[in-house]
């Protein structure tokens, strides 16, 4: 069981034609579908065979049902909190599949005081560090994180945004993330070098793009990991999530890191061959022009 704390929000995405012109129109297409980064890890756990359980706060609304629904299609367990109102995330997707994001995390960022029986039966517990940036959310995951060791589950943690770096301050989150002490601690190399190294966290992650992904174990060795070429990239939406599930469901069984990061690349390269954060081509998720 890998259980996954963060947010389940609506993604609108939008895949422009050419590159964004400030002050006047832009052509291209939209797409409202599921997202959030641990929803996302939740819902590929799933794809690959592994229960998985996700852990959060919706909108006491229609949005907040229906992704929750979503969700259990998936097979995905869901335990939410339900007040207020969902968040969203406009994903704006250029020519080349690069994504820029604009969140409102909504009720998401409100999560508080869930109770340790929602990561019974873990052998995992992930949490993006978006989680970490707001009390009641960061406060949930120290208590699950506890609760989950108490059984003897695996912890992680994703480190998810250069911007969350910088926002709150490389210092401020490496404390944060230190205090945890996760097992795992996955990050691409823009946010492991602006958060650099974490006391604490076991065995580092860190991805970088096509080139190998590095892997330093408890004991301080390295390994650089080689990642198979990926041909006809549409959209990096959810790559990074695809990876942290094959990785963590993998690791968790007690495969080494380097087999481990072989089944985060295999997921991550599913998705970054489809449009969204999806592991299978959806027609209705099909960008103008995208090629066959």
């Amino acid at each position: 069981m890998l259980v996954c704390i963060g947010d389940v929000v609506e993604d609108v995405v939008v895949w422009t034609e050419a590159p964004l012109r400030a002050g006047t129109d832009n052509p291209g297409r939209v797409v409202r579908t599921r997202g959030g980064s641990a929803a996302n890890v939740a819902v590929f756990a799933a794809a690959t065979g592994s229960a998985s359980r996700f852990v959060g706060r919706v909108g006491d609304d229609a949005l907040g049902a229906v992704l929750t629904a979503d969700l259990e299609r998936a097979g995905v367990e869901v335990r939410v909190q339900r007040a207020g109102r969902t968040g969203s995330i406009v994903v704006l997707v250029d020519p080349a599949g690069e994504r820029t994001m604009v969140p409102d995390r909504g009720a998401a960022a409100d999560l508080a005081d869930p109770p340790p029986s929602w990561v019974a039966g873990a052998a995992v517990v992930h949490a993006p560090a978006y989680a970490l940036a707001t009390p009641g959310p960061a406060t949930a995951v120290r208590t699950l994180f506890a609760a989950a060791r108490d059984t003897g589950a695996l912890t992680s943690i994703d480190v998810s945004s250069v911007d969350l770096v910088t926002r709150l301050g490389a210092e401020v989150l490496r404390a944060a993330i230190a205090r945890l002490a996760p097992d795992v601690l996955i990050a691409n190399a823009e946010e492991a070098a602006a958060l650099g190294p974490v006391p604490g966290a076991r065995t580092t992650v860190v991805k970088a793009g096509s080139a190998p992904t590095t892997v330093t174990g408890p004991d301080g060795a390295v390994v650089r990991v080689p990642v198979a070429p990926v041909d006809a990239v549409r959209d990096t939406t959810g790559a990074g999530d695809a990876f942290a599930a094959g990785f963590l469901t993998a690791f968790a069984t007690g495969r080494d890191p380097v087999a481990a990061c072989l089944a985060g690349h295999a997921l991550a390269a599913r998705v970054l061959q489809q449009p969204g954060a999806n592991l299978s081509a959806d027609p209705t998720l099909e960008p103008t022009g995208a090629p066959a």
